[in-house]
């Protein structure tokens, strides 16, 4: 029974080691101070006697005045840990067991060494009670202790404790035992409280960025960031953490994943080719003023809509005509739409033309002009001008003395004469052609000197 009874305290030390993690953060725990040991409790004879004195340290506990326990615990989740104690005591007080209502004896077995090495399953109270400072916790388990040079048994543990934490990492531990022993003759190893008060150090959590936000918890475990963050950074402080940010320097709007939209037209300014100005999304940010589909920067008129073939600007109308220069043949002389902008010819203006082609003075038999027709032909050229769209036919007429050859030839001579001059004055060769009839359309009698005159003529006609 003894033997069984050391394997079992043997196995609950045992399963402590395969347990794993002192609180998720730091899961590693060492504490050291005294110890002290007190026999009394299996010396009375009745259970309220075994605690009466719980707290006679004077008469009962056998305390070394020097470190002489080490605990090591790690945190293996929900509030559980499991640590290992190695303890050493010096027996100086035994306490006998009582007889009758006598007083409780207490001798010195001879100062007996005294070894424990424990294994402990803490369960901490801390997150019950909703403290950041004070740790009540309970705790079961077993050990192993020896008593003397021959002395040696199991014992199976419980007991509470407290630990007031100082900061995160350091605290005070206080806690008692009672270790129940399972030899038959208490003589052989009593039951006993053993008492701890020492410093505790919690280690054995990692934070590389050393932002005080342990990995474990940390988004963000080689970049420094505010826990408000999981700690993650956010550089530029607009909400959106460096890892999610397109634009970790500059402050931006979250759902252009972190970078500015200056302008505020719905395009981030990295996206945007006109950052500065509201502009539109198929132009790449850029504006369109007047609304004309030519973005301003290329709109030569940003200001007023106009045709994109026409640089963003309104088709001109030099003439006031009503019809646009790209469209009108005389853009620089009003006319009608019906004749493509340019002026028709009337027959007025026919009329005028022909007048004045009657006063064209030839040397006789020639095809040369006199000197006064130079101011005749320049204003027919004048008129001319102002329709620069219509085109003209020069006929040329003789009178009948002479030779038909002749006169067809002189005729002909004289209408291009008049047609060359038109040319070097300005007016277009595709608009103007030259005949010649010779006396074969006379307007006059030909019996006559005033009629012969009337037929030797040049004539101006407009070819529709």
């Amino acid at each position: 029974m003894k033997h069984l009874n050391k394997l079992f305290v043997v196995m609950l030390m045992l399963a402590g080691f395969s347990s794993q993690a002192q609180d998720s953060n730091n899961p590693w725990a060492i504490s050291f101070g005294a110890n002290a040991v007190d026999t009394r409790v299996s010396a009375a004879s009745k259970l309220e006697d075994q605690f009466s004195q719980y707290f006679n340290a004077k008469d009962y506990w056998n305390i070394l005045p020097t470190v002489s326990f080490v605990n090591l615990t790690k945190y293996v989740g929900d509030n559980f840990s499991f640590g290992v104690t190695g303890s050493a005591n010096k027996i100086t007080k035994y306490v006998q067991p009582r007889v009758g209502k006598d007083a409780y004896v207490v001798s010195n077995p001879g100062d007996l060494n005294y070894y424990a090495v424990d294994g402990v399953i803490n369960y901490s109270l801390m997150s019950l009670i909703k403290s950041k400072t004070f740790e009540p916790s309970v705790h079961v388990g077993g050990g192993y202790t020896w008593l003397g040079e021959d002395k040696h048994a199991g014992t199976i543990n419980g007991g509470l404790g407290l630990t007031y934490w100082f900061s995160e990492t350091v605290g005070l531990s206080l806690s008692s035992t009672y270790k129940h022993s399972f030899e038959d003759v208490r003589d052989d190893m009593p039951s006993h409280m053993q008492h701890f008060a020492g410093l505790i150090f919690k280690f054995g959590g990692s934070d590389r960025d050393g932002d005080g936000i342990y990995d474990k918890d940390d988004a963000c475990p080689d970049n420094a960031g505010p826990k408000a963050n999981n700690g993650c950074p956010d550089t530029d402080g607009d909400t959106v953490l460096d890892k999610d940010d397109s634009c970790p320097d500059v402050a931006g709007l979250v759902q252009f994943q972190g970078c500015p939209d200056t302008d505020g037209d719905g395009i981030a300014d990295k996206d945007d080719a006109c950052p500065e100005v509201a502009g539109l999304a198929n132009f790449g940010g850029c504006p369109d003023t007047d609304g004309d589909g030519t973005q301003d920067k290329n709109d030569k008129c940003p200001e007023v809509k106009g045709p994109k073939e026409n640089a963003g600007c309104p088709w001109p109308d030099s003439d006031k005509d009503s019809v646009l220069d790209k469209d009108d043949k005389c853009p620089e002389v009003a006319g009608t739409v019906a004749n493509n902008g340019c002026p028709e010819v009337s027959d007025e203006v026919v009329k005028k033309l022909n007048d004045y082609a009657k006063t064209i003075l030839f040397d006789t038999a020639k095809a040369s002009f006199q000197q006064q027709t130079f101011p005749v032909l320049q204003s027919i050229a004048a008129i001319l001008k102002e329709y620069p769209s219509a085109n003209f036919s020069i006929e040329g007429h003789t009178d009948s003395d002479g030779k038909d050859a002749t006169n067809q030839k002189l005729s002909e001579d004289r209408a291009a004469a008049v047609k060359n001059y038109l040319i070097e004055n300005g007016i277009a060769t595709s608009r103007l052609s030259s005949v010649g009839y010779g006396e074969t359309k006379p307007i006059d009698s030909n019996k006559t000197k005033a009629g012969k005159a009337n037929n030797r003529r040049v004539e101006v006609k407009l070819v529709k």
